[in-house]
């Protein structure tokens, strides 16, 4: 396994913004009236899962502080969720798109547990380990 020395070089940040990314393309198609609403919300939630993987790198000299971020993108993540879920029930998504993104985002809060199970392991400085 290869040490990783920057979040950006973290799979599940690499996943959260490649799946923000999607959302965003995704929205474009989205009706104007929904703009500041659920549009605004679902890319916010979106982005803020990779956002607050930045963070808790950042924090890892705090096992807490670090696990505290990693739980705040898991719960953005799980909003992400909620809104794709409006967005298929007011037929702005179809149900594929809602079972994919689900998946994926499943994915990403997957490897944020693990990685907050694991917390020990991450903000030692010695060894990180390939996530």
């Amino acid at each position: 396994m290869s040490t990783i020395k920057f979040h950006q070089d973290l799979k599940v940040f690499q996943k959260s913004v490649e799946f923000a990314m999607i959302i965003f393309e995704l929205t474009k198609s989205f009706p104007k009236e929904e703009l500041y609403s659920l549009t605004d919300q679902i890319r916010r939630s979106s982005r803020s899962v990779s956002a607050n993987i930045s963070e808790a790198w950042g924090k890892r000299k705090y096992e807490k502080s670090f696990v505290a971020k990693l739980t705040d993108s898991e719960g953005e993540a799980r909003e992400t969720q909620t809104w794709l879920l409006y967005a298929w029930k007011c037929k702005y998504i179809n149900e594929e798109q809602l079972i994919s993104l689900n998946k994926q985002y499943n994915q990403i809060i997957g490897m944020l547990v693990n990685m907050m199970s694991q917390s020990g392991k991450w903000c030692s400085f010695s060894q990180n380990k390939n996530e």
